[in-house]
């Protein structure tokens, strides 16, 4: 997770083949949905006159929504996990026989030389930072789905990924479908889980101290979504970014109902006997959960993909450590 953190604190501070060699198309039309279709954005709209065939991701998440729906993108850009196509197991399963998609970084910022070369017809970047500098060059290139208006950087729900996903490869009815049935999930783990209702939670992560995810955060979000509510003025104390550091004089943030952690690779031991954490009543009375960096464990990267795709694993397996840890009985929960 610390590697995770650091690049997207990084991500959020950078704010070849010719026409004649054109590669093979990677991803299937979009199809069953009326088109032209005009999608607005935080630059303006875009307009996508026909189903796409060759989709690049400049988003970190776009390719579980795709793939859920269908199709399958030309190219995708890493976040972390170091995974063929960018595509974690249940992402992969979607893949078929179809190409594995070609990978980008913008660890140095976005690619633009390479995804021109791809020749695509659609560009999105929804679960992103794009610039306006940006954003300019990719529509050189080709039509490109920026991340909504009016939300953070990186701060887009779920929900808005799938269905505008939906809407820009003529799939809006599929899209809508799949997120109901997701949406339908979560419903019953309110209603299985009434202890969950409005008891203050967090996600946080031992970056540079302690880093707590925010409001516009979609896995902040996963927790309202539970039943908990998040802590009141948990803003004012991070900022208006999808999460900040909680200085030393400010951990009592920490001691809420329950707190989901993400430490580091082997990190579990080093932060429950933190001085300043390992006394709160959220650890002394076993009221956290941990979900230790691990590339392999579907639960590490589904929490933090937060999509169509990822949720299943998330609702599964995440609940249950919800329930344990705040059951009132510290034994349940290590």
């Amino acid at each position: 997770m610390r590697r995770l953190v650091v690049l997207i604190v990084l991500l959020l501070a950078l704010a070849g083949c010719g026409a004649d060699d054109k590669p093979e198309a990677a991803s299937s039309p979009g199809g069953g949905g009326a088109f032209p279709v005009t999608i607005k954005n935080k630059y303006g709209d875009t307009v996508v006159e026909q189903a796409p065939k060759r989709v690049v991701t400049v988003g970190l998440v776009e390719q579980d929504a795709l793939l859920a729906l269908g199709v399958v993108p030309v190219a995708t850009t890493e976040w972390f996990g170091e995974k063929p196509g960018a595509l974690f197991p249940w992402a992969k399963a979607k893949l078929g026989d179809a190409a594995v998609p070609q990978v980008l970084s913008d660890q140095d910022g976005i690619q633009f030389e390479k995804i021109a070369a791809l020749q695509p017809d659609l560009i999105i970047g929804l679960y992103a930072g794009i610039t306006a500098d940006d954003y300019k060059k990719l529509t050189a290139i080709a039509p490109t789905v920026a991340q909504p208006a009016g939300v953070p950087d990186y701060g887009v729900s779920w929900q808005v990924v799938a269905r505008t996903v939906g809407q820009a490869v003529g799939k809006s009815s599929e899209a809508d479908e799949l997120v109901k049935g997701i949406e339908k999930r979560f419903a019953d783990v309110r209603a299985q889980h009434p202890e969950f209702k409005g008891q203050p939670a967090l996600m946080a992560t031992p970056y540079e101290g302690y880093f707590v995810y925010g409001t516009q955060d979609p896995r902040s979000r996963l927790l309202t979504e539970f039943g908990f509510s998040l802590p009141a003025g948990l803003d004012k104390v991070i900022g208006d970014k999808f999460g900040g550091n909680v200085s030393a004089e400010r951990v009592s943030l920490l001691d809420q109902k329950a707190l989901v952690w993400f430490p580091e690779k082997n990190g579990t031991a080093k932060l429950r006997a933190d001085p300043l954490y390992k006394n709160l009543k959220v650890r002394t009375e076993g009221r956290d959960v941990f979900i230790e960096e691990n590339y392999d464990d579907q639960l590490y990267g589904a929490t933090s993909f937060v999509s169509v795709l990822s949720l299943p694993i998330v609702l599964d397996e995440l609940v249950p450590k919800l329930a344990a840890a705040v059951d009132g009985n510290p034994a349940t929960n290590g």
